[in-house]
């Protein structure tokens, strides 16, 4: 696969890997349930990298998109699957 330490076509603005992982961690530590909560979360978690991009002087809308609006509506959906699959999986394993 690419190269993880390589930025060359890579857009954290449009990228929502920073919030999806920090929502992932966050519904096990702060033990959230329901999709309200994870919901919530996940938004809140999106506007706080949001603040922190327009901090540092990046403004999202004003990059060129990077993908199609179809392609970006099935990441949503996959990285959706994959934050609750990850909960699952964590949930599972502080049964044991």
């Amino acid at each position: 696969g690419p190269d993880p330490s390589s930025t060359a076509g890579h857009r954290p603005a449009s990228d929502g890997n920073a919030a999806t992982e920090l929502t992932s961690h966050n519904v096990v530590e702060k033990d959230l349930k329901g999709e309200t909560q994870i919901t919530k979360e996940h938004v809140d978690n999106n506007q706080a990298v949001r603040r922190m991009l327009n901090d540092r002087g990046v403004k999202p809308e004003n990059l060129p998109p990077s993908e199609d609006a179809a392609k970006v509506k099935r990441r949503i959906e996959n990285e959706e699957k994959k934050v609750l699959k990850e909960v699952k999986n964590i949930s599972e394993k502080k049964k044991k």
